[in-house]
Order: C-alpha cells, then sequence, then structure tokens
C-alpha cells in the first residue's frame, strides 16, 4: 500500500452477488475520492460461499483490495466450521474472523463498517459486526457506521441496553435515514450522529456490454423485484406458500395494468438468491401471460442491473437497494417494506410512507391497487423525484466531508 495516499477500510458488506452492497462500495469510493487525494481502499466481505477469488480477478477499480471474513454462513444453519469457530475465546474468535483485515488496520486513516442494515435484528444478533466495531477500537482507529440503518433493538430490552453503550463508543454514525436518526434519538444517541443518505444513490449506471445479445426492454414495462427473504415477513419463513403469492402478484398486475413485466433478480448469493426465486414463481404464472413475464439474469453487475432499472416505466421492489437505484434513475417506485430502512427512505424523499407495501398488504389486489395508482399520477411522482433525489445525493456526498472534518480533529 502507498504510505502517501489515504487508506480507507470498508468492512462488513456482502459479496458482489448482492448488488446493492457493490452499490454501496461504487457510492462510497466516488464520496471518498471528492473528498480525499486519491485514496486507497480494503474492502472486507463476507464471501458466503460465493467464488470470491472471481470478485477479486473482475475488479475493475484498480484502488481496490479484496479480502475476506473468515467465517463461512452467518445466518443460517450452524455448520461444523462454525461450532468449531464459536467455541474458541471471545477475543481469539474476533481477531480470527477479521485475520486478513488485520495487517492493514493500523495505516487505515478509517475504518468504514458499510454494510448498510447489519446493526439491526432482520438477521438475527449482529454481534459480528459489534466484535468487529471491538477490534477497530480497541486499536484506536477511528470507526464509522457508514451510511446506516440502526435499529430498532426494543424487542430485546436487554440487548438494546447493551448496544446503547456500545454506539456510543463509535466514532461517527453516519445515518441514511431519518427513521435511523429517529430511534437513535429516543434512546439518547445523538452526540456522534450526522444524517447522510445511502452512498448508493450516487453510482452512475452503466448501459450493460454484450454477455447477453438478446436483452431488450420493451417500452411501458413495470420491472419487479421480489425476494425469498421475504417468505420470513410474509409466510412466517414457508416459503412454497411465498412463491404462490408472488406468482399471483404476478398474474394480477399484468392482467390489471396490460403491461410488459420484467422480473429483475438483485441479490443471487448462494444463501439468497433472487434469481433462482423468480426463476420458479414465473414458472407457476398463468400461461396466457407468460410471454409477457420476461426474467433478467443474474449476468449483470450492480451498475448495468441499474440501468436496467432505470428503462422501467415503474419499479416496485423488495431489496432495499433495488428500489434505490430506480429512486435515483427517477422513476416512480413501490416499496416493499418489511423493516426500518425502506420506510425511512420514503419518508425522506416523499415525506409520507403512502408507496410502501408491509408485509400483512402483500396481496395481488393491494399490490396491483397501488401500482395502477402511481402508474396514473406517474408524472407527479417522478417530479417530486427530480426534486428531491438532488438534495438525497448532495446528502450521501456530505459524508465525505463529515468523515474529514472528524479525521482533522483527531
Amino acid at each position: 500500500m502507498d504510505r502517501d495516499r489515504p487508506l480507507f477500510i470498508l468492512a462488513g458488506i456482502c459479496p458482489y452477488e448482492n448488488r446493492g452492497c457493490e452499490a454501496i462500495i461504487r457510492g462510497t469510493v466516488k464520496i471518498l475520492r471528492n473528498s480525499f487525494k486519491d485514496p486507497l481502499f480494503v474492502c472486507v466481505s463476507n464471501p458466503q460461499n460465493t467464488d470470491f477469488n472471481r470478485q477479486s480477478k473482475d475488479e475493475y477499480d484498480e484502488s481496490i483490495t479484496h479480502k475476506k471474513m473468515n467465517t463461512i454462513h452467518y445466518f443460517g444453519d450452524k455448520t461444523l466450521f462454525q461450532r468449531i469457530f464459536f467455541k474458541l475465546d471471545k477475543r481469539e474468535r474476533k481477531f480470527k474472523l477479521f485475520n486478513e483485515m488485520l495487517p492493514y488496520l493500523d495505516d487505515a486513516s478509517a475504518v468504514l463498517s458499510v454494510g448498510g442494515d447489519n446493526y439491526s435484528l432482520d438477521y438475527g444478533i449482529p454481534q459480528i459486526f459489534t466484535d468487529l466495531d471491538d477490534i477497530v477500537l480497541e486499536r484506536k482507529r477511528p470507526l464509522i457506521l457508514w451510511g446506516a440503518s440502526i435499529g430498532p433493538f426494543d424487542k430485546l430490552p436487554e440487548y438494546e441496553r447493551y448496544m446503547i453503550d456500545h454506539l456510543r463508543k463509535i466514532t461517527g454514525i453516519f445515518a441514511r435515514e431519518s427513521a435511523t436518526v429517529d430511534y437513535l434519538t429516543k434512546i439518547g444517541i445523538t452526540e456522534n450522529v450526522y444524517q447522510v443518505a445511502d452512498p448508493a444513490f450516487l453510482m452512475d449506471p452503466v448501459v450493460p456490454r454484450d454477455r447477453n445479445k438478446s436483452l431488450t426492454i420493451e417500452q411501458d414495462a413495470i420491472g419487479l423485484n421480489l425476494s425469498p427473504l421475504m417468505a420470513n415477513y410474509v409466510t412466517a419463513g414457508d416459503l412454497d406458500k411465498w412463491e404462490r403469492i408472488a406468482a399471483n402478484i404476478i398474474n394480477e398486475i399484468a392482467k390489471k395494468t396490460s403491461r410488459p413485466i420484467y422480473l429483475i433478480p438483485h441479490v443471487t448469493t448462494p444463501i439468497s438468491n433472487d434469481f433462482t426465486f423468480l426463476e420458479t414463481v414465473r414458472n407457476m404464472t398463468d400461461a396466457q401471460i407468460k410471454n409477457d413475464i420476461h426474467l433478467i439474469p443474474p449476468d449483470y453487475d450492480a451498475a448495468e442491473t441499474k440501468w436496467i432499472i432505470s428503462s422501467m416505466c415503474l419499479f416496485a421492489g423488495a431489496r432495499t437497494h433495488s428500489t434505490i437505484a430506480a429512486f435515483s434513475s427517477y422513476i416512480p417506485t413501490l416499496s416493499f417494506a418489511y423493516s426500518i430502512k425502506a420506510k425511512g427512505i420514503n419518508r425522506d424523499i416523499f415525506g409520507h410512507e403512502e408507496y410502501c407495501v408491509t408485509p400483512d398488504q402483500l396481496s395481488p389486489e393491494i399490490v396491483t391497487k397501488h401500482i395502477k395508482s402511481m402508474l396514473a399520477n406517474s408524472d407527479e411522482v417522478k417530479n417530486v423525484l427530480k426534486e428531491k433525489i438532488p438534495i438525497i445525493q448532495k446528502n450521501a456526498m456530505n459524508a465525505g466531508k463529515y468523515l474529514k472534518g472528524l479525521l482533522d480533529q483527531s
């Protein structure tokens, strides 16, 4: 590493097969280049059984070095590796987990925990990420929760008390939406909080390369992202039941709008694969509309996927960063909201949550009613986006200015 160039560790992210995570990295790099001269980046990711070597090999930004966390699954069933791993002494476990990060830590200008929604109960207790924090703070390096949604933790009062104490130790909490700021204020965390916006709002779309020459987007198409993760919130984890509901939602939208529909995967990791889920669901749709239902293959990176989403006349999505790709392309967007982040982002853009559909509302009739209403008011929604998105993007870029101010003080 060149010691004359500032080094930032970007830690706690999933692999690029999660296009939202890649979008966070691309946006973060853009922000930091705007505030620091020619920075370098070490991106420390959880490999999640993906081909991590390919991610390093295919990286087109020469300033980014990829390293991995030494774990397999931190969500889901315990493997033999995990059973052994979690028997280690707590301190030993922490350092083993982030072993590949440690050689860079002393030279780092700051460590940015960039996972987006890691500090919540959406995926269980976020022990791995508080372990990351402990390592960084112990080595006395500046630690930023970068573009993050935090909490809520009130379902576990004892853990919430622990997190209040933990969050007070963080150098800076850069919250990406107002719902997080409101929650942190409620639990007494204010002094180290800065409201910014998700870095992914700044990622530029890229026209897809010729991997799939058959890719064409029909005019006036509706883009749809549905994920297997939603089964946890809609059907208490019953994936078969959620597949049937999803197929009926697609049927209803296609029949009531008479528009082509593009099913757009945004996460295709082995542990949560939108493409295989959407492929199954498409096969379950009614035969008479199947030719109007197009499944986008999992061949496109985050910027290319954003271009595809930007070609829609309307988008409805479950993955937060699929909706951010749409919002930042001025596409009227319906959010399938199962956590604080979607509601907070919608509130910051529109001033309300009317374009959010909660898990208990995810029926074919309700979703289609919302989509038809948004299509009828498309120009009005676009005008709001054209007014608000530049403000959101400025807020995202402000994160670099806030970080520079914190580092200059240290």
